[in-house]
């Protein structure tokens, strides 16, 4: 966001300064996290179930905030300071976020899916950062509150933008759709992640649908070409529709490799000569998240040679299928989040890890969360899948034992301690690891103590 005076924010708002300096300059953009506060940011005080940000606003603006924009006001206001008061702040900071999208004139490239968002996102940024300037969603900002505060952190150098979008109820992807204005939407899956409160893939793509429907006439669709959805949503946007996968759709990858630390294929893209790509993580799932990225690059113009070189840089945020060594085991870090569609990808990830001399592939599997009634037999058909790719299957805490069940009594540790002091002792060099579960499984405790990379 440009630099704005406390009086041009209130008229954005709606409304005026109520104390304070009218001129007071928010010159930093916005924060909601007072541990967080650079010098003249715009402070909005939000509330939720257990806080109330109001309550923070004046250390804020003594700790370097310029700005605060609150429901009510009842402190005193530092020196070339400025309170804003507003009915509602999340609705505010919305606002401001819809406002400053307004002004940037350039592509935005909006991501959701049931699974691959980051990766995704992570990948298209790579790609496009061979020509743009590119502003990116930083870590899980991604939902009513991360989006706007993501759109207000571009700021006038940026010249493209890739913004994921997520979601776990029903209505949650409009408004965010609505700020960020996109022309270039992907959509990597439909999955049964969050089937736990829509109840049904068919609403999951209902709203993931939301920004097929939002894109222009003149906008890009990018879908993986085995999406089962697809003619769906084709049925639900105006925009073109451009398909990618593994030996199929206009954007694919052919003559496919697997090393035990990536994927080496051949990037061929319609019109354009192919090219060879080497991508930095293993995984059939990665190359179609890759895929998809590569199409966003082909529509906005980068050579078939620019796009190879993104993909091959590409840097994954953590937790999604990061490897690394320790003491000859091959340790692979899948522990962001899970649901059945990204275990099983795991699970085949494994299962194309290639080991020698005997050497075992142990994947270490946590609870999947959100899922409601289809927990049990979920957690059973991803222990039975795993066995049936010949994995030693090791499922950790409370709601695992599914998992344990669906591989023939593999062994459950209720204790994340006594798994870790399990693998500690029987993983040899030459195996391969890899750990999953959703985030309140915590399973990367047990990846970190009993494979610590300080080591």
């Amino acid at each position: 966001m440009k630099p704005l005076t406390a009086s041009e924010i209130a008229q954005i708002l709606g409304t005026q300064v109520a104390a304070g300096d009218p001129v007071a300059l928010a010159s930093a953009g916005v924060s909601t996290d007072t541990r967080k506060l650079k010098p003249g940011v715009a402070f909005f005080a939000l509330r939720g179930e257990n806080f109330d940000g109001d309550r923070f606003a004046e250390q804020a603006l003594r700790d370097g905030a310029s700005v605060a924009v609150v429901h009510a006001w009842s402190g005193e206001v530092p020196a070339d300071c400025a309170v804003i008061e507003v009915r509602d702040t999340l609705l505010a900071l919305q606002i401001l976020a819809h406002w400053w999208r307004k002004q940037l004139d350039i592509p935005v490239v909006a991501i959701t899916g049931s699974n691959g968002k980051t990766s995704t996102k992570d990948f298209t940024k790579a790609v496009l950062s061979q020509r743009f300037n590119v502003s990116a969603t930083v870590g899980n900002l991604n939902n009513h509150i991360g989006v706007p505060l993501t759109v207000l952190s571009t700021t006038e150098e940026h010249t493209a933008a890739v913004w994921e979008m997520g979601m776990n109820h029903s209505g949650e992807i409009a408004p965010l759709c609505e700020i960020a204005r996109p022309k270039y939407g992907i959509i990597t899956n439909i999955g049964t992640a969050h089937i736990e409160y829509l109840g049904s893939r068919e609403a999951i793509a209902e709203e993931k649908g939301t920004l097929a429907r939002a894109l222009p006439a003149d906008g890009k669709l990018f879908l993986p070409a085995c999406c089962d959805f697809n003619e769906y949503f084709r049925q639900r946007t105006r925009a073109t529709i451009i398909p990618v996968g593994n030996g199929r759709g206009q954007v694919r990858a052919e003559d496919l490799h697997f090393d035990a630390d990536g994927t080496r294929f051949s990037l061929v893209i319609h019109g354009l000569e192919p090219v060879p790509v080497n991508l930095p993580v293993p995984g059939r799932h990665m190359v179609t998240n890759a895929l998809l990225a590569a199409g966003v690059g082909w529509k906005l113009g980068l050579t078939a040679q620019e796009i190879a070189a993104g993909l091959s840089g590409a840097v994954l945020t953590g937790g999604r299928l990061r490897s690394y060594d320790y003491e000859g085991i091959k340790v692979i870090d899948d522990t962001y989040n899970a649901n059945p569609e990204s275990m099983a990808a795991a699970i085949d990830t494994l299962a194309d890890t290639p080991v020698t001399n005997g050497a075992r592939r142990i994947i270490v599997l946590g609870r999947m969360g959100e899922l409601g009634p289809h927990a049990p037999a979920a957690h059973l058909k991803t222990g039975e899948l795993a066995a049936s790719k010949r994995l030693t299957v090791i499922a950790v805490g409370q709601g695992a034992e599914g998992i344990a069940a669906g591989a023939g009594d593999a062994p459950h540790f209720q204790d994340l301690a006594e798994a870790a002091d399990w693998l500690s002792r029987e993983a040899k060099p030459g195996d391969a690891v890899l750990f999953k579960g959703s985030r309140s499984a915590t399973v990367e405790k047990v990846m970190n103590a009993a494979f610590p990379r300080n080591n």
